[in-house]
């Protein structure tokens, strides 16, 4: 039974065009992920959509390197796409990038990949996350402290807008990865009166 439902498939995919195709192997693939052992993983479904419907967000601290940018093309060309461009979906068919904004740039600016990928990029959805701008902010720089990687100024930038949309400083530091002291630095780092509105300071300060 199994082999026969595989011939029937190739059966099926053979008589579509090459987006029909794909929009059909998409379905397929979310069909085999609703009934998979791993489908709270959003690796477990790959899906393959138009770059256009794809954005990145305005608030990616993630800073790359000529020399890595080089050494990242060389990798879409050599090796392909190894990882997918992780998004949350902001709405029918447009999605927000979490993860993967190099890999979205390069493969649109480089003629090369941009043929090779025929105008489509593989994702992965952060399904049931919390589509808030801070939860959206928070994925983000995970993704990008977990690969050693951010700009100190963008990340104080952050901080300052969490503290400002509600945050505490314990939150942040749970949800960023952070120890105490990092998030005072970065808030320091901006300098601006209201991130510290709420510390108590030492009256050993005060001038006589």
């Amino acid at each position: 039974m199994r082999q026969r439902l595989i011939n029937q498939l190739h059966d099926y995919l053979h008589t579509l065009t090459f987006e029909e195709k794909i929009d059909a192997i998409n379905q397929f693939r979310l069909a085999l992920h609703a009934e998979s052992p791993f489908h709270d993983e959003p690796i477990d479904c790959v899906l393959w959509v138009k770059e256009e419907e794809i954005s990145p967000n305005d608030y990616n601290p993630n800073n790359m390197a000529p020399q890595e940018k080089r050494l990242l093309t060389k990798s879409l060309e050599s090796d392909g796409f190894t990882q997918p461009i992780v998004v949350i979906e902001k709405q029918d068919h447009r999605f927000e990038i979490v993860d993967g904004f190099h890999r979205h740039l390069l493969s649109q600016s480089k003629s090369g990949l941009k043929k090779r990928f025929q105008g489509y990029l593989p994702i992965t959805q952060l399904e049931h996350q919390d589509q808030s701008l801070p939860a959206r902010m928070a994925a983000t720089i995970r993704h990008n402290r977990a690969r050693g990687r951010h700009q100190i100024n963008a990340m104080s930038e952050i901080v300052r807008e969490l503290s400002q949309l509600g945050w505490s400083d314990e939150k942040m530091g749970k949800e960023l990865g952070m120890d105490a002291d990092e998030v005072l630095r970065l808030k320091q780092i901006n300098g601006l009166c209201e991130l510290f509105g709420n510390r108590q300071f030492s009256q050993a300060w005060t001038v006589k």
